[in-house]
């Protein structure tokens, strides 16, 4: 138990050791951003470190930040500077310094500035600057200076360029801000130039007075040159305008009476035309309904000769044939109660047979009495059949003509055309033709019979008269 207790207390020591080794470790780590450089100086000599960390030993040795930042401040002398032609200026410029980023560089800079603040080293900086300021304003004239700031730059920083170096220093830009005199010299130095310039500027507005009035001179007699020409050529096309309008207007007239002479012809065309059309079309009407009722009467002559056969045909199936069948089922009766007594007869006595037999004989009498009256009657029949005939025949003939004559009264309007002269024009020829189908009946009445019409007639005559019989054998 103890042993364990004694373990942990090692590791727990061990623990607190490994902690405070770690506290010490970053106690003496230092670092530095990439806008400074670590001098570190020492047992070990003395390195740079830029843009990073390194361990620094307590009492071995040291350390001190030196900034890489830009340095911007103002160069003005407060002395006056005096040109090369003696006259004294006062120049304000503007100088951007930093101190190089390579090694050999910031060692130099630490040389010079680690233990100076700021406002020391830009001090020293503004000192070196302004010597080598006034040493190039002296070798250059006012004019060169206010006119070419660019050029005392560029000077500024070549010159400097050795001294910055010993320095650990660069130049990175010079600027002059302003330049002035207490002599109004740089004020006065422009004047030539602008009694010259608005002297030019007089001269070149009185030329331009001239030349405007020659201008407006020469451009109003063009003007009325060219109002004159266009007053002539505006009377010259406005004369032309009107002969071109009078000229289209008579061809407008001309155009127009021959359009509406054409549109007075064809409207005539047109009339004529249409009145043309509608008599062919009356006439197209009439010969259609003349067709009409011919097929309506072709189909009625049809129907009749349809009915004529019907009924031929009815009487002989109603007639003749069920007295032949009446005939043939007395005989059939006739003979089937001769056959029923005569067994009847067998089957009794011999004194009864006799008599069997003469019943039997007064029925086949009978049945044979009967069926020569149902001949009579058949030929009689056939006889009258002739005459119904004629009969039917005679009695359609005001059916046929109200059949001829039906088409008519379902007839609205008739419009009549004309085509000629006499009996055969207007109403006259609707009636005619209505006399002539009728006339045309006793033809269809000898097409359907076979016979002519008189012959029809004699024999109807002849009805009441007897023809002689045959004798019965």
């Amino acid at each position: 138990m103890e042993g364990t207790i004694g373990m942990w207390v090692l590791i727990g020591m061990l623990i607190m050791a490994l902690v405070i080794l770690i506290g010490i470790a970053a106690s003496m780590f230092r670092k530095v951003g990439p806008n400074q450089a670590l001098v570190v100086y020492g047992f070990r000599g003395t390195r740079i470190v830029q843009g990073g960390g390194t361990i620094i030993f307590p009492m071995v040795e040291s350390c001190r930040d030196l900034s890489l930042e830009l340095m911007s401040f103002d160069v003005a002398p407060q002395q006056d500077l005096y040109t090369r032609q003696g006259v004294a200026v006062t120049v304000e410029a503007v100088a951007q310094i930093k101190v190089k980023s390579d090694p050999e560089s910031i060692r130099t800079a630490a040389e010079q500035f680690l233990t100076k603040t700021p406002s020391e080293r830009e001090a020293l900086i503004r000192l070196v600057m302004e010597g080598h300021l006034r040493g190039i304003i002296g070798q250059l004239t006012v004019e060169e200076i206010v006119k070419q700031p660019e050029m005392v730059a560029d000077r500024m920083r070549s010159t400097c360029a050795d001294d910055m170096n010993k320095m650990g220093l660069e130049v990175i830009s010079f600027t002059i801000k302003e330049v002035r005199d207490k002599n109004e010299y740089i004020a006065n130095m422009g004047k030539p130039d602008v009694a010259r310039i608005k002297r030019d500027a007089d001269v070149a507005a009185a030329e331009a007075d001239r030349d405007t009035t020659i201008r407006r001179a020469l451009a109003q007699k063009e003007g009325a040159i060219a109002r004159a020409q266009a007053d002539q050529e505006r009377v010259l096309a406005e004369t032309l305008s009107q002969a071109k309008q009078a000229e289209a207007q008579r061809d407008l007239d001309i155009k127009r009476a021959q359009f509406l002479e054409v549109t007075k012809h064809a409207q005539a065309q047109a009339d004529k035309a249409y009145e043309i059309q509608t008599n062919v079309m009356q006439q197209q009407v009439t010969a259609e309904s003349v067709k009409i009722q011919q097929v309506e009467k072709e189909q009625q002559v049809k129907v009749q000769e349809a009915e004529i056969l019907r009924r031929e045909k009815e009487l002989i199936a109603t007639i003749l044939k069920q007295a032949e069948v009446e005939r043939q089922k007395i005989e059939t009766l006739a003979a089937a109660e001769k056959q029923r007594l005569i067994a009847e007869a067998e089957g009794h006595a011999n004194a009864i047979r006799v008599q069997g037999e003469a019943e039997a004989d007064i029925i086949f009498k009978k049945g044979d009495a009967e069926a020569r009256a149902m001949n009579v009657k058949a030929e009689a029949f056939q006889e009258y059949n002739q005459a119904a005939v004629v009969d039917k025949l005679l009695t359609s003939l005001p059916e046929v003509v109200r059949a001829l004559s039906a088409p008519l009264a379902n007839v609205d309007r008739i419009t009549v055309v004309s085509t000629g002269d006499g009996d055969t024009a207007g109403l006259n020829k609707i009636t005619g033709d209505i006399t002539k189908m009728a006339a045309q009946v006793p033809a269809l009445f000898e097409t359907l019979s076979g016979m002519k019409l008189n012959d029809l007639l004699s024999k109807v005559r002849a009805i009441g008269d007897k023809t002689p019989k045959p004798e019965n054998k």
